[in-house]
């Protein structure tokens, strides 16, 4: 039986995408970790997860007590 893909993967791919598409522009500040666990219905955990993922891919940058953003320089 295959391993369950559903969570973090799905809202790091989708956060990518927006961001791709220019929803989310380089150097715009990210929602909260509570607000994307409300916007993606899954839990805060989730959502550490999936931000894992996207700082690993050099697209967003956490600031410690300043919150999220999208790099400047998005990867090519």
């Amino acid at each position: 039986m295959p391993i369950p893909t559903s969570g973090y993967r799905e809202v790091a791919e989708d956060l990518a995408a927006r961001i791709a598409s220019g929803e989310y522009a380089p150097g715009e500040r990210l929602p909260t970790y509570n607000e994307l666990a409300d916007i993606y219905d899954v839990s805060v955990t989730t959502v550490q997860r999936a931000v894992i993922v996207l700082q690993t891919r050099g697209l967003v940058v956490g600031l410690q007590g300043r919150g999220l953003w999208v790099a400047e320089e998005l990867p090519t």
